[in-house]
């Protein structure tokens, strides 16, 4: 312990945070709603295919990082998108179901709020691309095998709608196509939360009128802060709010800050420029990371993903004390973290 209510975490002498900031984040839900168990691919197959594997340090990494839940989305990188999601809902199955000591399933919103009480590690299951869903019909098959989240585009063009790196035309004027309309009905209906951190201004922007339920930002920034298109302009996240949905910041530099490296201050700015403009209570966390960012060769932290002031293994804890420097109150914070995101999955999710 260090005088006036500061703390060393992790064994580290360098590093201290203050008492409330450990307070809020142990008493928050805390949910965040792009994060991987880890970028170490081979390990997460290992995990997958052997649950065994996972050991006892792995875990206590994942429970010392502060987060409570997870959502480690990834895209189908493969021809057969409908393939490549049956077998990485089966490779998280078998792992989540053969490790009911460490994981929970988050299927309900009831389980976010078990997987921190049993302490355990909770896995929200989605992907950042809907390629694999063939017809609409498809949408209920994957929430049937534990899918809640699907991002509708990732960042090209596809059936449901543009991309943020579509071309200026298709991002601006060409949105939510006919069979896109038909998949985000199909998701109301089952209950999967609509994602649009990928998608295009147009396909953001028709995705929210089309829902009748809130539509998600899992995972983006503020275009207003960096002129980056997967950073989101002002127009897009009030009508997410409006519709209210939640927004989570990202700690990927570059879409942090440009033209100099990023920094703790700098991420800080994203929370208040949306809390900002749109009310804190659909501001949240989606870091776009796992919880050290270590590169397994070199076991140094991966240059894509270097904040200066914040080490990501202990990022909850640093954004939480640079937002209590800022002013945030406990209620608010306990939002952010997690309460919003999950306010908002209850209501999609029913």
């Amino acid at each position: 312990m260090i005088n006036r209510g500061r703390y060393r975490l992790f064994a580290d002498p360098a590093f201290e945070v203050s008492s409330r900031a450990l307070d809020v984040v142990g008493g928050s839900l805390v949910i965040d709603m792009l994060g991987l168990l880890t970028l170490d691919w081979n390990a997460l197959w290992d995990w997958q295919s052997t649950p065994r594997d996972f050991s006892a340090s792995d875990f206590a990494k994942l429970r010392g990082s502060g987060v409570d839940v997870f959502h480690p989305a990834v895209e189908p990188n493969d021809e057969d998108a409908h393939t490549s999601c049956l077998r990485w809902m089966a490779g998280w199955n078998h792992l989540l179901h053969g490790r009911p000591d460490a994981f929970v399933r988050i299927d309900a919103a009831a389980d976010m709020a078990r997987a921190k009480e049993e302490k355990k590690v909770g896995v929200l299951l989605g992907f950042q691309c809907s390629d694999h869903f063939r017809t609409s019909a498809d949408v209920a098959l994957f929430h049937g095998l534990g899918q809640r989240v699907s991002q509708l585009t990732y960042n090209e063009r596809n059936r449901l709608g543009s991309g943020c790196e579509s071309t200026h035309l298709e991002n601006t004027a060409a949105g939510l196509t006919a069979f896109g309309g038909e998949i985000v009905a199909a998701m109301n209906r089952c209950g999967m939360a609509i994602d649009v951190s990928h998608c295009g201004d147009r396909t953001s922007l028709d995705a929210v009128a089309a829902s009748q339920k809130p539509v998600l930002i899992t995972h983006a920034n503020c275009r207003s802060l960096v002129a980056h298109p997967r950073c989101k302009p002002d127009e897009v996240i009030r009508k997410m709010a409006a519709g209210g949905g939640v927004m989570g910041i990202t700690v990927v530099p570059a879409f942090v800050r440009q033209g100099r490296p990023a920094s703790l201050n700098d991420v800080l700015d994203h929370f208040d420029h949306a809390a900002r403009l749109v009310g804190v209570e659909h501001v949240g966390l989606g870091s776009d990371a796992d919880v050290d960012t270590l590169d397994p060769r070199t076991r140094t932290i991966r240059p894509r993903y270097r904040v200066q002031g914040m080490e990501p293994a202990r990022r909850v804890f640093e954004l939480t004390d640079g937002l209590l420097r800022r002013g945030y109150r406990t209620a608010a914070l306990e939002g952010i973290l997690g309460g919003n995101f999950r306010r908002a999955l209850a209501e999609i999710w029913g």
